[in-house]
C-alpha cells in the first residue's frame, strides 16, 4: 500500500508540473546564483492584489541587495524548478513593519508547485521554511490548487516531541508524525514564546536585529534539512512535492536578501 501511495504521488507531481507548464526540475551540478545582484533576471514576482504587476515597486534591486519593501503580500520566485539542491539564503530585516505588535515575518517557500497564487491567492503550494522572528527554521505545509481548482497535496514527516505548550518540535529520537497542514517547530523553539515584535527566544540561533542571518535548506530526494547560522534546527522526510520553484516571501515587513543561491546537495 505504501509503495502504491508513493507511485500515485509521483504521478500526481509529474502531472502538476507538466499541466501547469513548469519546467522539468533541474538538479544543480555547480553553483547557481538565483539572484545575480544586479536585477531580477531569472526571477518573477507576484502580489496578491496586483498579480504579476508591481506598481508600488515592492521588489527592487540596489547595490547587490534584493529589497522587499513589505508593502503587500506575495513573493519573488525562480523561473525554473529545482530538485536535489543545497540552498543558501542570507537576509536582514529593514525598518518597515505591518504596524502590529507581532514578530517580523517572511519565509522561504520550497518545492513551490502549481499556478501563482494557487494557495489562497497569495502563495503557491509549497513547504515553507519559516523566517519569522523566534521561529526561523519551522516547516509548514502549504496546500494549494492547480489551474483546474483541484487540490495540490503537500505533506512531510518528521520525528517529533511535544513541548509543554503541546506544539510538535523536531527531535532525532522522537515519534514520527505526518504534517499535511500546520507547523513543525524547530527543535529548540521556546515554549511560551510570545512572538512579540523584535523579541528572541532564549535558544534562538538567528542573528540580532540589524545583522544578517544565514539559512541553509538542504533538499536531497524527499528529505529537507534546515541549518540556521551553522546550527541544524529541523529535519523532515517523505516530503511531497520534492521539487519545484523556490520563493522568497514579502509578508508585511521590510526585508533584504543579499545571497540567494543553490548548489548540489551532498
Amino acid at each position: 500500500m505504501r509503495r502504491l501511495i508513493g507511485c500515485t504521488l509521483a504521478l500526481f507531481f509529474f502531472a502538476v508540473t507538466h499541466v501547469a507548464g513548469q519546467d522539468t526540475p533541474v538538479a544543480p551540478t555547480g553553483l547557481i546564483q538565483l539572484f545575480n545582484g544586479q536585477d531580477l533576471t531569472g526571477l518573477t514576482t507576484w502580489l496578491k492584489d496586483t498579480k504579476r504587476d508591481d506598481p508600488r515597486k515592492v521588489f527592487t534591486v540596489k547595490d547587490g541587495i534584493l529589497h522587499l519593501s513589505g508593502d503587500g503580500f506575495g513573493y519573488v520566485a525562480t523561473e525554473k524548478t529545482y530538485k536535489d539542491y543545497h540552498l543558501t539564503v542570507e537576509y536582514k530585516w529593514g525598518k518597515r513593519t505591518d504596524g502590529g505588535k507581532y514578530v517580523r515575518n517572511s519565509g522561504i517557500l520550497l518545492h513551490a508547485t502549481g499556478p501563482d497564487g494557487g494557495a489562497g491567492g497569495t502563495w503557491m503550494a509549497s513547504v515553507e521554511c519559516q523566517l519569522a522572528q523566534g521561529c526561523v527554521g519551522d516547516l509548514i505545509s502549504i496546500r494549494g490548487k492547480d489551474a483546474k481548482g483541484d487540490v495540490i497535496p503537500v505533506a512531510l514527516k518528521a520525528k517529533t516531541v511535544l513541548g509543554s505548550d503541546k506544539r510538535p518540535r523536531w527531535s532525532k529520537g522522537g515519534e514520527v508524525r505526518t504534517f499535511t497542514k500546520g507547523q513543525l517547530w524547530w527543535n529548540k523553539h521556546e515554549a511560551g514564546f510570545k512572538e512579540l515584535l523584535d523579541t528572541h527566544g532564549k535558544d534562538d540561533v538567528e542573528s540580532k536585529l540589524g545583522d544578517w542571518t544565514k539559512v541553509e535548506c538542504i533538499c536531497r530526494g524527499s528529505k529537507i534539512e534546515i541549518i540556521v547560522n551553522g546550527t541544524k534546527v529541523n529535519e523532515a522526510f517523505d516530503v511531497f512535492p520534492a521539487a519545484g520553484k523556490i520563493l522568497l516571501q514579502t509578508e508585511g515587513f521590510e526585508v533584504d536578501f543579499r545571497r540567494f543561491e543553490i548548489r548540489a546537495s551532498k
